[in-house]
């Protein structure tokens, strides 16, 4: 089934961001107007702007909590919030990065968010995609793009809107598509937050710091006892090398501290990219103190705050299974 207005035209090829390149060929019926149409998309993006801090003001409240034995985190940050739309020319295979990119240099140069690498190595790019941890430059535009449905309009189909009583259910209902969206080419809007569990600096940049300092507390190294002057190597078998390859692919992006209920909800936990971090050394063969490493994160911010909810396996843009690996630690540590 066709949808409404591509009867009787060729589809005009995608380029670059925002560019729509002429086939040079119609066919028979269609108009002009037609060949250069090109996709669009609205990107909705959450702004933060920090508010300048007083000089010499400090808190009235002598009975506010200034210190917790986990560390407690620092409160909600105040400034200016809003929600801003921009609308991109783009393609489906494009991704979010590079709209944001085109928005940053075409429509609005204050927009900040943070990317390094732009192909998913380094991890320095992670946001909140409709209401999902994703990086922005391995998420595309297709994949994410959502256009609202039709709405029902009066004397349509009664299998449409609303179930009466005593009617059958579809068991697999056909989407309704926005013939509107369709016809003039419009992808649908993409939301963009940023990630939770983190304290926001300026739109969708966060203050990473104290993930990295709670990876840092468990050691992310190789301890082997063997001292420096030693000639001997560290042979592995591959069945030994395989207990901790996987987990050395993580590279700290915190999308699953953003998935973690625990953690983005501002409770006393480690997170669960440092007890990544700590489990790659615990199962690695060559480390002679891997006792020490299970005491040190049996702490109540540590391995124990962890509910095992494994919200935060899906989203792992490396394919750790980050919820069956907490709980291998759980078992070793009760062991």
């Amino acid at each position: 089934m066709k949808s409404e207005g591509a009867e009787g035209q060729s589809r005009p090829s995608i380029g670059t961001c925002g560019q729509t390149a002429d086939t040079g060929s119609l066919d028979s019926g269609s108009t002009t107007d037609s060949s250069t149409t090109s996709t669009s998309v609205t990107i909705r993006v959450a702004r933060f702007t920090p508010r300048q801090a007083r000089p010499g003001r400090t808190a009235s409240n002598p009975f506010a909590a200034t210190s917790s034995p986990f560390g407690a985190r620092p409160g909600r940050p105040r400034g200016k919030r809003w929600t801003q739309e921009y609308k991109v020319h783009t393609s489906p295979e494009q991704t979010i990065l590079d709209c944001l990119l085109q928005i940053k240099r075409e429509q609005d140069p204050t927009l900040n968010f943070r990317y390094s690498c732009g192909h998913g190595m380094c991890g320095s790019d992670a946001v909140l995609v409709n209401s999902t941890p994703t990086l922005l430059c391995t998420a595309t535009i297709g994949d994410h793009a959502k256009a609202p449905a039709q709405g029902t309009d009066e004397g349509a189909d009664s299998s449409q809107g609303f179930r009466r009583t005593g009617q059958a259910r579809d068991a697999n209902p056909e989407p309704r598509q926005n013939t509107e969206a369709v016809r003039t080419g419009w992808l649908g809007i993409i939301e963009i937050k940023p990630l939770p569990g983190f304290t926001p600096l300026r739109d969708l940049i966060v203050d990473t710091d104290t993930m990295f300092e709670q990876i840092r507390r468990f050691h992310p190294y190789l301890r082997d006892g063997a001292g420096p002057e030693s000639e001997t190597e560290n042979l592995q078998t591959p069945a030994q090398l395989s207990k901790f390859e996987l987990l050395s692919n993580c590279i700290a992006c915190g999308i699953c501290e953003g998935s973690c209920p625990v953690y983005a909800g501002g409770e006393a936990f480690a997170g669960p990219a440092a007890l990544i971090a700590a489990s790659r050394f615990i199962n690695d063969s060559r480390d002679q103190h891997r006792q020490e490493r299970l005491d040190d994160i049996n702490q109540e911010d540590g391995i124990l705050a962890c509910e095992s909810v494994r919200a935060c396996s899906r989203p792992c843009p490396k394919g750790i299974d980050v919820g069956e690996e907490m709980w291998r630690l759980v078992e070793a540590v009760n062991r």
